[in-house]
């Protein structure tokens, strides 16, 4: 079907890795890329499409981009990265206005008023409020809540057993969680695929390299489901609702993330090695150690032991 088809092709650019000719970025389609500058960081994000992928598929394929990050603010998930992401040149905007208001102001300062000061503090003080409310959390939390309808309270003479089947394990409110980890699995298996391709393909087989970047894979696959394993057996087994509980999934949910971007960029360093003309045994040495330091680091990250 051309839909399928379509949807195939934009999963394939979302998930393929840049190239980058002249300083400048671009998708599996050739398409440049914007470079994407927050207060706290510079990168290139491959946004998707519009109409072809679902909320769910975005934050699959595409879990950088600002699509992803505005339905996780819409959810009632997303974290201040997400806001500074999605709102990226408003600091510039805050700044140049305050810039301006502030050389427009000093001169009116001297003319004494009243309403004039009035207005400026009125000036001052509007952007201020937005921004609150753009940067806060749970503005987003509060729109993305149900409406829970009033319901009558049955009258009950005898309290009664509610049948074992019928108990649901873990606590509701951590359930958001698991939608994130789902996502977090799907991207992971993407882009272990495009790495393991791309190993086969620089090192062919039968050779002591390829076997060596293989298993690291495979160490980087078992601690990556580690995480996952143990934080959804956090979210099932919880009986309440905890700071401390809540900072362990996030923290073993931060280490799927590193995971993912160590793979990421071991596929980028595979990418440029690849398509160099020379290649040189001193170019698979500095993959090798790449690649030792992602199983390191991932160790550290995890706590886990081989």
């Amino acid at each position: 079907m051309p839909g399928e088809n379509t949807k195939a092709q934009e999963i394939k650019r979302l998930t393929t890795p840049l190239t980058f000719k002249n300083s400048k970025a671009y998708d599996s389609e050739g398409r440049a890329i914007k470079c994407v500058e927050t207060l706290s960081d510079v990168r290139y994000i491959i946004e998707p499409k519009e109409g072809i992928l679902t909320d769910d598929e975005i934050m699959q394929y595409a879990p950088d981009s600002k699509a992803a990050s505005r339905i996780r603010l819409k959810r009632g998930f997303g974290k201040m990265e997400d806001v500074l992401l999605v709102h990226e040149s408003l600091p510039w905007i805050f700044g140049l206005y305050y810039v301006i208001l502030i050389c427009v102001a000093i001169p009116m300062l001297f003319a004494k008023n009243t309403f004039i000061l009035l207005v400026l503090l009125v000036l001052f003080i509007l952007p201020l409020l937005y921004s609150y409310y753009i940067y806060n959390l749970k503005s987003y939390e509060v729109k993305s809540r149900p409406k829970l309808k009033k319901k009558d309270t049955p009258k009950v003479s005898k309290p009664e057993e509610i049948p074992k089947e019928e108990v649901q394990t873990g606590v509701s409110s951590l359930k958001s969680y698991e939608s994130e980890i789902n996502n977090l699995k799907v991207l992971f298996d993407v882009k272990e695929n495009v790495v393991r391709d791309l190993i086969h393909k620089r090192f062919e087989p039968p050779q002591i390299t390829y076997d060596r970047f293989i298993s690291m894979v495979d160490k980087a696959h078992k601690m990556f489901y580690n995480q996952v394993d143990s934080s959804t057996s956090i979210i099932n087994l919880a009986v309440e609702d905890t700071p401390r509980i809540r900072n362990e999934i996030e923290n073993k949910i931060s280490n799927m993330k590193t995971i993912i971007d160590q793979i990421e960029e071991l596929t980028n360093e595979l990418v440029i090695n690849i398509s160099s003309d020379k290649q040189s045994d001193e170019d698979v040495k500095i993959l090798l150690d790449d690649m030792e330091n992602l199983i390191g680091s991932v160790k550290d990250y995890g706590g886990e032991d081989e």
